[in-house]
């Protein structure tokens, strides 16, 4: 991805990746789902699970651990049938403003990793996210896009966007 501005579509809401700064990307996404769904697939495990990994990679969850509150702390853990072991990202959140805001460490690799913050604000019966990821260094972010680890959000917003629209989505 370029270190301009970068969108994916998914129908009928594009995704946008931005580098607002030398250490930041900006990701937005609107979803046509109310606020408390949006909200709920980004807290509840039973629904992350369903939607985060990119499947077109070959990425599946292994388990997945969230304790959504200020001081909790998360834990994914993801196969692929090339890893020889699980990968494991994990971190701790230092904000959560129920139905409003989220703030999470990205602490995998025992080194400073980044910050990211997600907001969720109601439109009408939509919902806009913007996901900020904060990197430790203008290189950490550098080598993030380069990996493809950073902005790419597009295919798992869409699978999002089939979480939601599913009939079953509010009482997972």
């Amino acid at each position: 991805m370029a270190a301009g501005e970068a969108s994916g579509q998914s129908a009928p809401y594009p995704t946008t990746a931005e580098r607002t700064s030398p250490r930041e990307i900006v990701v937005t996404r609107t979803f046509n789902a109310p606020l408390r769904l949006v909200y709920e697939a980004w807290t509840k495990p039973e629904l992350m699970m369903r939607w985060w990994a990119p499947k077109s990679i070959g990425i599946y969850f292994v388990s997945c651990e969230m304790e959504v509150r200020t001081g909790g702390s998360y834990k994914f853990v993801f196969g692929h049938p090339d890893f020889e072991e699980p990968m494991a990202f994990f971190g701790r959140y230092i904000e959560v403003v129920p139905y409003t805001r989220l703030v999470w460490t990205n602490e995998e690799g025992g080194e400073a990793g980044a910050v990211t913050t997600v907001t969720f604000e109601a439109r009408g019966d939509e919902t806009l996210v913007v996901m900020h990821d904060l990197y430790p260094s203008a290189e950490a972010l550098d080598e993030a896009l380069a990996t493809g680890s950073a902005g790419e959000y597009t295919e798992s917003f869409a699978q999002l966007d089939e979480l939601l629209a599913a009939t079953d989505a509010p009482q997972a």
